[in-house]
């Protein structure tokens, strides 16, 4: 009998048994471990999209003035061929041009080729125009450093409002918001500041569309 107490082998397997049976004791014993805790770090620490809910801006969109109206006032850094305008007491506000007939011309940019179309065609009939106490003010989100070196390549004799924030052509509904242009609009203001005619959709290279507006222009003389 005590030879094979003594057997290596049994003593072997004897110890191994041991082992097995103190480490299933020593893990009963940890506390257990929440399985919400074991599948994340803290989210209150890192922070949490969950926890913070996304916001979305909204921005309100102006109703275009109407004719009969009286046209919002503003006031924007430009540019002729000459000078740029860019201190508040340089820039250019509508109620400024009381007493004229303006013919506002929202474009998209300038150095495309609808806007350069348009430009180009206002240049051209511009010294009839000032024959009807009219004068043309642009106005894109282009800088005034672009608007220039346009106006001089063009040799444009009005000058170029840089609205680059769209905040104006918003006022007027001249905004295309999921585009981030201006619309191509053309509103005449009288020389009491009353919108006298409007034209969303103008189109830059139709010959109606300035008749039209010519044939308002030559009702305010």
């Amino acid at each position: 009998m005590l030879k094979r107490m003594l057997n290596p082998a049994a003593l072997v397997l004897s110890a191994a048994m041991m082992l097995v049976v103190f480490a299933l004791a020593v893990a009963a014993q940890q506390p257990a471990v929440s399985a919400e805790k074991a599948k994340t770090p803290d989210a209150a620490h890192y922070g949490s999209a969950a926890s913070t809910p996304a916001t979305k801006a909204t921005t309100a969109v102006a109703a275009a003035p109407k004719v009969g109206e009286a046209a919002p006032d503003f006031r924007l850094p430009y540019a002729t061929q000459e000078k740029i305008f860019m201190k508040p007491e340089e820039q250019m506000s509508l109620s400024g041009q009381r007493g004229k007939n303006v013919i506002l011309a929202f474009y998209p940019a300038d150095w495309s080729g609808g806007c350069t179309a348009e430009v180009c065609t206002f240049r051209d009939t511009f010294i009839e125009m000032s024959k009807l106490n009219a004068t043309v003010l642009g106005i894109s989100g282009d800088y005034v450093f672009s608007h220039q070196e346009w106006a001089k390549h063009h040799n444009l004799q009005f000058p170029l409002l840089s609205d680059h924030d769209h905040r104006v052509a918003k006022m007027y509904d001249s905004y295309m918001d999921g585009v981030g242009f201006n619309k191509r609009t053309i509103y005449l203001i009288d020389k009491d500041g009353v919108v006298r005619y409007v034209n969303l959709a103008f189109k830059a290279s139709d010959k109606k569309d300035y008749d039209a507006l010519r044939a308002e222009l030559e009702k305010l003389k």
